[in-house]
């Protein structure tokens, strides 16, 4: 079976990026590859990993979802009580990382994350689908519970309490976050694993400065 999984291998062919190609600014770039990634065919290409540290130094990384993004940064929402909020109000540096495989394409992204404004909290919450705005009540994220039946019977006490959709409020415990990126990395799979990367950071006068790593 080691042998099997070792011989599995894919040469990248599909693209090019190199200077002449980038932008100068990141969040530019990013908006590039982002239309050309929302025009393609790709399931959930908002699909992010998102990656935090404990007090500890315990890395630990999941899948969450792009909601928004600006030149301030990229948002998503989750319980401020989960694993990875708890992480995050300990240690407030994260990384993000997008794989688009049909682009054979990556975005790392690393920077600081904050809390967003209650209230674009609160109109994201409300745009959800009614069952997920009751499922951010009955969830009490990352902790133990005793089976699935604590959640549906949580959710059907829930629709109870609020038999109309429009009235669930949002939970103080549920919001937004953004992360304020420090440095980007755009990487094109190429033929031979000489692939492209190229990496943005800031200098001391908050200016992007653009270098080629080696693959």
């Amino acid at each position: 079976m080691l042998s099997s999984i070792s011989d599995i291998r894919r040469d990248y062919m599909l693209k090019s990026f190199d200077e002449s190609h980038a932008a100068s600014n990141p969040f530019d770039q990013f908006k590039d590859w982002w239309e050309e990634a929302t025009s393609v065919e790709i399931d959930e290409v908002n699909a992010m990993t998102l990656a935090t540290v404990d007090l500890n130094g315990k890395p630990s990384a999941r899948i969450v979802l792009l909601k928004g993004y600006t030149h301030d940064g990229f948002v998503f929402f989750t319980n401020y009580e989960s694993a990875k909020g708890q992480e995050l109000q300990a240690n407030p540096n994260a990384a993000l990382l997008f794989f688009w495989k049909e682009l054979e394409r990556q975005i790392r992204i690393e920077g600081r994350v904050e809390k967003i404004s209650e209230a674009d909290s609160d109109a994201y919450f409300h745009s959800r689908p009614a069952g997920s705005r009751i499922g951010a009540w009955v969830s009490p994220q990352s902790k133990v519970i005793p089976g699935r039946s604590f959640l549906e019977e949580n959710y059907q006490k829930l629709l109870l309490q609020y038999p109309d959709e429009n009235q669930v409020p949002r939970p103080p415990h549920w919001g937004g976050y953004i992360v304020k990126p420090e440095s980007f990395e755009f990487w094109q799979g190429r033929s031979s694993r000489l692939h492209d990367r190229l990496r943005f950071t800031q200098n001391d006068s908050g200016e992007w400065v653009r270098d080629r790593l080696a693959p």
